[in-house]
């Protein structure tokens, strides 16, 4: 596969690429222009900036040890060499979404599926759909941290019993807001964790800094009752203490919780019950 022309309108380099079963692709390494690694070192730089006093220590200590930001596009075969040393996990390249059943099945093996086309310069800012700076900026500095690495693979588990249940939209929430869009306290005060904010350089600063959102105690059966929205800012953020208890929470079987849920009326994002316990925002320190 040649290098993409930056005039070529097609947004997905990898949309006719042919995958295996699994969905997994070849990176083709070579074929990324010397335009797309230095827009790569850009969005990395821009967004180390935006995460200075702000993203929390497992992220950035992630960050460091795989040397995600250090040069340009990462090859995902080198990079998940050094990921599996650390926790087991493999980031694989993929052309796109790939079905459920299929990325369950991968995060359950320890494996991350990542989309390996880069975001063409027009959409530097914001992309509908994950591309790979926000899979491995945003996601694997996480996965080399051995508490989130667990309930990553707890989440893939149970996301089959989820979808045998016919409740895996529940089981999509818990996702959203903590792998997505969580914010963790910590010794220095509310810190984002979430791929969604870590790769954001506007968001990660309104999820903490902004008085519009609710801020709300990690709560497994509030989070699986919440809708979202993915069209904007998030309504509604909800923080965790710490990675250990996230995953502690999370690797056990939800079929009790379930059965609540099914009875239990959604609640609109962004909503705030009485029953709730919220977080107060905090600048992050100059």
């Amino acid at each position: 596969m040649g290098a993409l022309n930056e005039q070529t309108p097609a947004r997905n380099r990898y949309a006719d690429a042919p995958r295996r079963a699994d969905y997994t692709i070849d990176q083709a390494w070579d074929t990324y222009s010397a335009a797309e690694h230095d827009r790569w070192r850009r969005l990395c730089a821009r967004q180390r900036g935006a995460l200075r006093d702000r993203a929390c220590p497992q992220a950035l200590a992630g960050l460091a040890a795989l040397g995600v930001a250090d040069g340009g596009v990462p090859h995902l075969e080198r990079l998940s060499d050094r990921l599996e040393a650390l926790t087991g996990w493999r980031v694989l390249p993929v052309a796109d979404l790939v079905p459920d059943a299929i990325f369950f099945d991968h995060l359950a093996n320890r494996r991350f599926p990542a989309g390996a086309y880069l975001r063409p310069e027009r959409e530097i800012d914001y992309i509908e759909e994950p591309d790979i700076f926000h899979e491995v900026f945003g996601h694997a500095p996480l996965l080399a941290d051995p508490a989130f690495a667990d309930f990553m693979q707890a989440y893939g588990i149970g996301a089959k019993r989820a979808a045998a249940r016919g409740q895996l939209h529940h089981l999509a929430r818990l996702y959203w807001y903590t792998v997505e869009y969580g914010l963790t306290q910590t010794e220095a005060g509310l810190r984002v964790f979430g791929a969604g904010l870590l790769s954001s350089p506007s968001e990660c600063v309104y999820a903490l800094e902004a008085n519009e959102p609710a801020r709300l105690r990690f709560d497994i059966e509030r989070v699986m009752r919440t809708r979202y929205v993915i069209d904007s800012f998030q309504k509604a953020y909800f923080v965790i203490e710490d990675m250990e208890r996230l995953s502690a929470q999370c690797r056990r079987d939800f079929g009790d919780l379930y059965g609540v849920l099914r009875g239990a009326a959604d609640i609109e994002a962004g909503g705030v019950l009485p029953t709730d316990e919220l977080t107060s925002h905090i600048r992050a320190a100059a």
